[in-house]
């Protein structure tokens, strides 16, 4: 009987595959949706007196229209936010890109980026925030949708919405998980137009990259 051993066997391909690409620029033009309308259906709603949001931001005539455009770009982003999720577990993307995160590398990237001596120089790697805030905002969109199915099915959700304390505060909790969304947006944004060679990769798939995965060979 052989024994076997592994090696490594490397697939090389653009940095940000076709497919990702795809899914990344649908999340964002859903997401965007979600938070233009969900401005309109506040409106009609405020949850703080002082705090309306411009008509020139919001999506929809009226606050039912926008709340047909959240619909509609929810769906959307849940069904390829599910596909966004599967490729990056099953392909083992997630874990190469986003994991370890380390307290030490994070305090240190901070420091780093406060004294503007932060490299920007290697597209094809993360750097400890960078980690902290990918991984952050796809555990809040996730909350985003729980509170979302939430307010739109507050009784055959009572339980839930009980347990979180009422109506009121699961808005409560959506709308910090929009201010949350937003300031990575503002932060993603800010960071691509620093380093636009980030953008372009995302639109054209970056450099050719080498992925290194384990394969086990049999032995003679």
């Amino acid at each position: 009987m052989s024994d076997s051993f592994t090696v490594k066997s490397t697939r090389r391909h653009r940095l940000h595959p076709a497919g990702l690409r795809a899914m990344h620029w649908i999340n964002a033009l859903a997401m965007i949706a979600l938070i233009m309308s969900g401005w309109k259906i506040y409106n009609d709603e405020v949850l703080f007196g002082w705090l309306h949001f411009p008509e020139a931001v919001t999506l929809g005539v009226w606050a039912q229209h926008g709340l047909q455009w959240h619909f509609f770009a929810m769906w959307i982003l849940m069904v390829n936010g599910a596909f966004y999720l599967a490729y990056g577990l099953w392909t083992g993307r997630f874990r190469r890109k986003l994991l370890p995160i380390w307290p030490r590398e994070v305090i240190a990237t901070v420091r780093e980026a406060l004294t503007f001596k932060l490299a920007h120089d290697d597209i094809t790697h993360y750097n400890a925030v960078q980690k902290v805030l990918y991984v952050g905002v796809m555990l809040v969109i996730v909350l985003q949708v729980v509170t979302g199915w939430l307010l739109w099915k507050p009784i055959q959700f009572s339980e839930a919405v009980a347990l979180l304390g009422g109506f009121q505060a699961v808005r409560l909790f959506h709308f910090i998980g929009m201010a949350a969304i937003v300031g990575f947006l503002v932060v993603h944004v800010a960071l691509a137009l620093l380093v636009p060679k980030t953008i372009g990769a995302m639109v054209t798939g970056g450099p050719i990259v080498d992925d290194a995965t384990p394969e086990a060979v049999p032995a003679e």
